[in-house]
Parts: C-alpha cells; sequence; structure tokens
C-alpha cells in the first residue's frame, strides 16, 4: 500500500484508502489478454478522473466487486438469482464506504450473499466487465465490475440473503438456462488457469 493509502487507511478514511486500492490493484494486475488489459487502462482513467469512483453515489458510473465462489475442486459454482437482473450470476454488489479495499468490498459481498464464513478470496482480480443497468440509484448508469475469484470452505452450507430471490451450488457444466452462460463459462475458464 503507497503512503497516501496507508494514512488514509490509518486515519479511517476508507473512501480514499478503497480508492487508492482499487488503482494500485488494477495498476499492478497482470491482465489475462489485450482487451482486458485495455479495459485495465479505462478502468484507471475512471478512477484519475473521478474520486468517488467506488461509491454508488457515483452516477456516471462506479466500481463494484463481484466473487466467482467455487468449491475447491472447482466443479460447483454457487450463484445467486439476482432479483434487479432476473438471471443467474455470481455474487457481487456496490462497494461501500467502510470497505478498506477492492479485495474487502469482494470478499464482504461474497460472505453477505453466500451466508458463509471462512470464504478465501484470492486478491488478484480474475476480470474485468462493465455493464449498463439502473441500480439502487434509481438512474440509468454502468458498473465496472472488478472480478474476483474465491473458495468456499469445505462443508460450507449457502444461506441466501435478502439480496437474492434464491442461491444453490450449480455444476459448472449443467448451469440453468437463465444463467450467464458466457460469463459464468469465461470466469470459470480463466480460474482453472490459476
Amino acid at each position: 500500500m503507497d503512503p497516501t493509502a496507508a494514512a488514509a487507511h490509518s486515519a479511517g478514511q476508507h473512501p480514499t484508502s478503497l480508492h487508492a486500492s482499487a488503482a494500485e490493484t488494477l495498476r499492478e494486475w497482470p491482465a489475462p489478454n489485450a482487451g482486458q488489459d485495455s479495459m485495465r487502462h479505462t478502468y484507471l482513467a475512471f478512477l484519475d478522473a473521478a474520486p468517488d469512483a467506488c461509491l454508488r453515489r457515483s452516477a456516471p458510473g462506479h466500481l463494484t466487486a463481484s466473487t466467482l465462489l467455487v468449491d475447491a475442486d472447482l466443479e460447483r459454482v454457487l450463484l445467486t438469482l439476482h432479483p434487479r437482473v432476473g438471471r443467474w450470476i455470481q455474487l457481487g454488489g456496490h462497494c461501500e464506504p467502510e470497505d478498506a479495499s477492492i479485495q474487502a468490498a469482494a470478499l464482504r459481498e461474497a460472505t453477505e450473499e453466500s451466508g458463509m464464513t471462512g470464504v478465501a478470496l484470492d486478491p488478484v482480480p480474475l476480470e474485468l466487465h462493465t455493464h449498463p443497468i439502473t441500480c439502487s440509484l434509481g438512474v440509468p448508469t454502468r458498473h465496472l465490475d472488478v472480478r474476483f475469484l474465491a473458495v468456499a470452505p469445505p462443508g460450507a452450507q449457502p444461506v441466501r440473503s435478502a439480496e437474492s430471490d434464491d442461491l444453490r451450488w450449480w455444476r459448472v457444466g449443467e448451469l440453468p438456462d437463465a444463467a450467464e452462460h458466457d460469463t459464468i463459462a469465461r470466469m470459470i475458464a480463466l480460474a482453472r488457469r490459476r
């Protein structure tokens, strides 16, 4: 962590440390391909231009944090039936001002939405994805999603939160029709390369 981010973190100014951690994480991220590297530079430019880039109050768009939560054998993936999106997707959501880092936001979301403790998050992003959405701001915006990989603890049972219409383990090769197949398949392929 750079000295500015460390000072902000120790002073309790988490939005600053969250912003700094997102920028540092993306500066250091070895993108898996040229398209992802181009998106990485776009995210960095957005972070440079928008002090609130990690917070939902940034109406033009904001970074979000999501997690592909898998079992230890990478045979099953835990997906949520998202009430706003209407599809089975990975866990995740908005960063909060109290999140100390982009990784902390991803882990918090994965823990809250899965109902599991002891989730092991890989701190290196898996991929980036930008999508238009009307989120809790109530106006059209963009989510600049930083996606991570996490492994569930052995034997942990998911517990659906109020943020989900349903929550289930799915075998990687047997996803439901309403799943975001391309997105999940791409993330699984990236996870297997690790």
